[in-house]
């Protein structure tokens, strides 16, 4: 048994939302996933500036150094700073020492009258959603490591489902989208049985009814947050990966937590299921089997003994041959300065609120 892994990898995240933590409460409780999607999540989007997504970028990147993942794979949305936003992720998490898999998140749902829950399949392509793609656009196309984002298929136009599949292909990337989180995206699989490649990313696919091509990501913390159900990735035949949906970047507690849901769902399954969904992770950042994580525990190579011992803790990391990561510490930034940036951005954001 060994206290060394390589780096752990975050399948899917959303590194803005590690400055909604203690946001003020929403104008009205929600009742519905939509509702949480409504009086939460999206005001959240649509109050971030550049600022606020650096500063939410390095403290989420640096929480994840302190957690021993190495690599992010990161969902963004900012529908009044879209322009220059993926560069801004990308560089907070190179000044940190973590690699980032970046893609903005297109979606119909802004709209010149405001705001919308639902978008008519029928309906055209909105100036958001244009600027969505040009910013996905801009970034791959200057080589920046991402995919073409996409919100949910039930917040897009098929024209603008379409278009974000086409640059996917012209830029030879994935798709990273939510599908079929709820009941209210029941219709993602019909609407995407024919445009998924088996290099997006599907995220979510709790209520998935068919077969698509392409990478499932479980984030069961969040599914179990926001009442959505549970997935049962194990029913599909599809790769499984292992994300948070934002709620930090400590990928051996999501294992944790991703085994003893599947074993709730299944008694007869092992922890070596629920690890595998974290090792198929290295398919997309191969380079982080290379990455070293000293823990203080002495069996964090073992599924079973990591699947019931908490409070596992990354002690060293390095990355690319560089110590990026010591005595508990990131070493490339003051921590102290990024926390306190970032309690200032919070407020900031929180007063957007």
């Amino acid at each position: 048994m060994s206290n060394v892994t390589s780096g752990q990898i975050c399948a899917h995240h959303h590194l803005y939302s590690t400055l909604a933590r203690g946001m003020p409460p929403p104008p009205r409780q929600p009742a519905s996933f939509i509702d949480i999607l409504e009086q939460i999540w999206w005001r959240i989007d649509g109050a971030l500036d550049l600022d606020i997504i650096y500063w939410s970028a390095a403290l989420g990147a640096a929480e994840a150094l302190m957690s021993g993942t190495t690599c992010l794979i990161d969902h963004h949305e900012s529908p009044f700073a879209i322009e220059g936003s993926l560069s801004t992720i990308a560089l907070a998490c190179a000044d940190v020492g973590v690699r980032v898999n970046a893609c903005y998140g297109v979606t119909d749902r802004w709209t010149a009258n405001g705001m919308v829950s639902k978008v008519s399949p029928l309906s055209p392509i909105t100036e958001g959603a244009k600027r969505g793609l040009a910013e996905n656009d801009r970034y791959l196309g200057e080589g920046g490591r991402g995919m073409v984002g996409v919100h949910a298929s039930f917040t897009c136009s098929d024209e603008t489902l379409h278009a974000a599949a086409d640059l996917a292909l012209r830029h030879k990337v994935g798709v990273h989208i939510h599908v079929a989180e709820s009941l209210d995206d029941v219709t993602a699989g019909a609407r995407l049985e024919y445009l998924a490649k088996e290099d997006w990313l599907l995220i979510h696919a709790v209520h998935l009814d068919r077969h698509l091509a392409g990478r499932i990501v479980h984030n069961p913390r969040s599914n179990m947050i926001n009442s959505v159900g549970y997935g049962a990735p194990v029913n599909h035949s599809n790769p499984v990966l292992l994300g948070t949906d934002g709620i930090g970047s400590n990928m051996l507690e999501e294992f944790r937590l991703a085994y003893a849901r599947l074993r709730e769902y299944d008694i007869a399954a092992t922890p070596d299921i629920a690890m595998s969904w974290l090792t198929n992770s290295y398919e997309l950042f191969p380079e982080a089997r290379n990455d070293i994580v000293i823990w203080n525990y002495d069996h964090v190579d073992s599924a079973w003994h990591v699947a019931f011992t908490p409070d596992i803790g990354a002690l060293e990391v390095t990355v690319s041959g560089e110590k990026v990561l010591s005595n508990g510490i990131p070493t490339r930034v003051d921590i102290g300065e990024i926390r306190a940036k970032a309690n200032e951005q919070s407020q900031r954001l929180h007063a957007r609120l």
